[in-house]
Order: structure tokens, then sequence, then C-alpha cells
């Protein structure tokens, strides 16, 4: 059968991108305390289609996929890129996996060790050189109210989110950048003497700039970007912060940790 969609193409017309969305497949992702963690991911793999072509067929992104079936980690995110880019004849390749990534520790006021479960992101490009940028949201909780005895305490609640993204230059345990955002964001660790003249809780403002300062001392982040969402009753108050500016920025691809 003649292969339409690798004809050639007059219109000499780019497509920015093309690909498949929304594959949920399953993944390992490196666990500090287990070796490894296994999870399932929402996978988008995507290319710029060169103007010689009339188009592609959508199955060969999958089937690349499939070769690295119970091999999807950050090590292999290289070499998956480079077979989208080899296979489809693409001058640049991408591929987003968001996955849940479940760690056990103790929570903010808690008292027992409880699993939580945080969202993740890895969005790897390859077109010259290579580019990753992971992404962690952690839950902010409520403070811890009042003890009283009468009744039962109220529930914490959730105040907000810490959404953090970043590129890095050697391996980083996502335990490692939970733990570090949660040092800021713990109420009962770093609030109860830093209120302001209100008695009210630290601004989206103040917590990102304090989390931007966190993360801005770590040797082997080079790029990160910090938002800070406050979720009220009627509408949701946030802060963002960036660091290098955009057009700053450089790539470099992570060492995979031995």
């Amino acid at each position: 059968m003649k292969d339409i969609q690798s004809q050639p193409d007059s219109r000499r017309i780019n497509i920015k991108k093309v690909g498949v969305k929304d594959i949920s497949y399953p993944i390992t992702v490196l666990d500090k305390a287990k070796t490894v963690q296994r999870t399932v991911a929402r996978v988008n793999m995507y290319v710029n289609l060169p103007h010689q072509f009339k188009g592609t067929h959508m199955s060969r992104f999958v089937e690349i996929l499939n070769r690295f079936h119970g091999n999807i980690n950050l090590k292999s995110f290289h070499s998956i890129l480079d077979a989208m880019k080899n296979r489809l004849q693409a001058e640049e390749a991408h591929m987003e996996i968001e996955f849940p990534f479940f760690l056990k520790h103790r929570d903010c006021g808690a008292a027992m060790a409880a699993i939580s479960e945080y969202s993740c992101k890895m969005h790897g490009s390859l077109d010259k050189v290579d580019d990753l940028i992971l992404t962690v949201q952690v839950p902010i909780s409520a403070p811890s109210p009042i003890q009283s005895n009468e009744g039962l305490p109220k529930s914490l609640g959730r105040w907000g989110i810490a959404d953090v993204s970043l590129r890095f230059s050697h391996f980083i345990w996502i335990e490692d950048l939970i733990e570090m955002v949660e040092n800021i964001t713990c109420h009962d660790l770093s609030w109860h003497d830093e209120m302001d003249t209100s008695g009210d809780s630290l601004s989206v403002e103040d917590m990102t700039k304090r989390l931007s300062k966190k993360i801005a001392d770590h040797p082997h982040i080079s790029w990160f970007s910090v938002t800070v969402e406050n979720f009220s009753k009627n509408y949701s108050t946030f802060a963002t912060l960036e660091w290098p500016a955009e057009g700053d920025t450089f790539r470099h691809w992570p060492t995979e940790r031995q």
C-alpha cells in the first residue's frame, strides 16, 4: 500500500505540532525509599511536521512507546525522543508524562504518618539539544486549628497549592523536592512566628518569594518557576516567579543517578 502520508508536499507549510495525547500508560519512577515506584501516567507525544511531508502515521508514536514498555523513566526519556525524531523524520520531538507520585510521611500538624499523593509532570524535548522540565504540585494545608476541650477539632482543609517547575543539571529525588517545598509551605513549621501585623497568614506573594529563595540556593537547579495559589470561597489568588527570566535560560539534560 502506498504511504500517502510520507509523500512530498509542494505547499511548503510546516505543522507546528502533530501527535497523540492522553495515552494511559504504566511507568516506573525512582523511589528513594523503595528503589522504584510503579504508577500510571497520561502521555502526550508530538513532533513538528516538516513541510515536505503531507502527514504522519499516528500509530508510530504508540509503536515507539511500546518499544520502551516497562522501561519508561528519566533515563529512557532521551532515547524515546531520539527514536521519535528518527522514525518520524522530525526536527523536534516532545513528550509529556503526567503521573501521581505517592509518598508516606507526616503531614503538617498530623499525629500519624499517612500516604500523600502529589501530581508530577515531566516534559522532555529534543531538537539540537535536550531539555527536560520537572513539575511537582504540592498541596498546602490550612493552619492548624486551635484545640479546645469542646467538641472535635475542625478539619485543616486545603489552603492552596504550590506548583514548582525546574530544570536541573544532576539528578534530584522527587521526595527531596517535595520536602524542600513543604519546609516552607507547612504552617506549623515556619508560620507561627511570622504573621503579618494584622495577625493573618503570609500572602501568596510572601510564600512565592520564600519558596523561590529556597530553590535558588540548590546547586543543581539552573531554572525554576514557582506559582502559589490560595483557594478562596468565591475566587483564588496567586503569585508567580520565574528565575532566570524567560530568554536567559539554558538547556541541559540531567545526569541519571548511578
